[in-house]
């Protein structure tokens, strides 16, 4: 189950993200959770949701599903299979996977008859106001010249995580609000959470991250 407040660590296909490193890591993230109190979850590789979610206590994610029903889809993912593997929700068009705005309201429509918490990634102010009338459970403003880099979007662009709170209540008090891009720091954190996020969405920060756990232990102290 997901709670606020949130950290969500996605591993990408990050090499230190799938497998045993990919397991090492989320248990780092159950250890940064079980003495903070804040909530870390695992965005991973889908052939990875079973076994990290039978070994650990985190909450599992999907990275992306498909918004297919049971029948003849070879090669999609389908929701009732990411469920019944452990996950307990899924990132959609994430800038790395991106679909459109038909595909997005079926994924969420998917999502919502199996089960599935569904944080939508969206990349400007536009995109989140039509991405919030869909109705998901979270949106996580990331814009993508930031994603990957070693400036915040709390630093670089405060006005996007500000006016995406504001516009998104304006839809929808039940909506959550992540953000993510560059978020590296404590301080990031903080001034993330100061804008009135709900939780952070990040990657190479942890997962490249020689320290790993280290580094949950510094971005859960802009949070508690």
């Amino acid at each position: 189950m997901l709670k606020t407040p949130l950290i969500i660590v996605n591993l990408k296909t990050y090499e230190k993200g799938f497998g045993n490193l990919g397991l090492a890591l989320c248990k780092d993230m159950e250890s940064v959770a079980q003495e903070s109190g804040v909530c870390i979850a695992a965005a991973v590789n889908t052939v990875d949701i079973f076994a990290y979610s039978q070994a650990t206590n985190i909450p599992i994610m999907a990275q992306h599903i498909d918004p297919i029903n049971f029948g003849a889809h070879t090669g999609h993912s389908l929701p009732e299979a990411v469920l019944n593997a452990g996950a307990v929700g899924t990132l959609i068009n994430h800038a790395e996977r991106q679909i459109d705005e038909e595909k997005i309201s079926a994924t969420i429509s998917r999502s919502r008859d199996s089960n599935l918490t569904t944080i939508l990634c969206t990349a400007d102010i536009d995109k989140t106001i039509s991405g919030a009338k869909l109705g998901p459970d979270m949106i996580a403003i990331e814009p993508p010249e930031l994603i990957g880099g070693d400036i915040s979007v709390s630093t670089a662009n405060p006005e996007i995580i500000s006016e995406t709170v504001s516009k998104v209540s304006e839809i929808s008090n039940n909506i959550k609000i992540l953000c993510g891009a560059g978020v590296k720091t404590r301080d990031d954190v903080s001034k993330a959470f100061e804008l009135g996020v709900d939780g952070i969405l990040l990657a190479s920060g942890v997962v490249l991250s020689d320290n790993p756990r280290k580094i949950l232990h510094e971005l859960v102290l802009g949070i508690v």
